[in-house]
């Protein structure tokens, strides 16, 4: 619980330096995006369209990454994806950097969707996302069903307040992500995003460790 509300947090913060950094650009919001792609065309707006297409393909490549250095390089610590987060938010704020004179506000944010995909990786069981940190519309979807159950006194309130519990530090994360835009424009925010992501990741690894340590000794007690 503890580290979906950190990741839902940074989930948040990231998608606002995003967003209040480009033209409206959603990095956690693939439904939206989705239909930028294809309404875009119809509105004659095809940079636009264009540009939402790309996120999607590289919040894509983020989730085949992040998976697949999971399978083969970081089975035994399941939170490895916040590393490859940051290190794709240090290379949107290196691009946003080069890049800012010459006005291409889209290219760091491909970066920036990239690394969106790989944090939703983080929560993994059975080879399958067990807690997807940005997909808020599906968590707002159970947390009414778990409040339904619940009223109906067929649950309790384990069952929505889990998914509340997200759903509030995802809005968290937005809202501090809006206040820091206020002191801070251009392209610091994505450094910002950078700095957060790498406390984060920091936070992370060290609960990895515990847990490759309790696992350890559990897999030698029952030997």
């Amino acid at each position: 619980m503890r580290l979906s509300v950190v990741l839902s947090i940074l989930a948040g913060f990231v998608g606002a330096a995003a967003y209040t950094h480009s033209e409206g650009y959603f990095v956690t919001f693939m439904t939206g995006n989705t239909e930028r792609a294809v309404l875009g065309n119809f509105a004659g707006d095809h940079t636009l369209a264009l540009g939402a297409a790309s996120i999607i393909v590289c919040f894509l490549a983020g989730v085949f990454v992040a998976s697949l250095c999971r399978r083969y390089w970081w089975t035994n610590h399941p939170h490895g994806a916040t590393m490859l987060t940051t290190g794709a938010l240090l290379g949107a704020a290196v691009v946003d950097f080069f890049l800012e004179e010459r006005g291409i506000g889209l290219a760091p944010i491909l970066f920036v969707a990239f690394g969106m995909g790989a944090l939703n990786t983080s929560f993994v069981k059975n080879g399958e996302v067990s807690i997807p940190v940005s997909y808020i519309t599906g968590t707002l979807v159970k947390f009414a069903q778990g409040v339904e159950r619940h009223v109906a006194g067929g649950g309790s309130a384990r069952d929505w307040l889990g998914y509340a519990t997200q759903y509030l530090s995802f809005a968290a994360g937005a809202l501090i992500g809006g206040l820091v835009s206020l002191v801070v424009d251009g392209y610091y925010m994505l450094n910002a995003a950078f700095v957060g992501s790498l406390l984060v990741a920091c936070y992370t690894w060290r609960a990895d460790i515990r847990w490759v340590r309790r696992n350890a000794r559990l897999t030698a007690d029952e030997g």
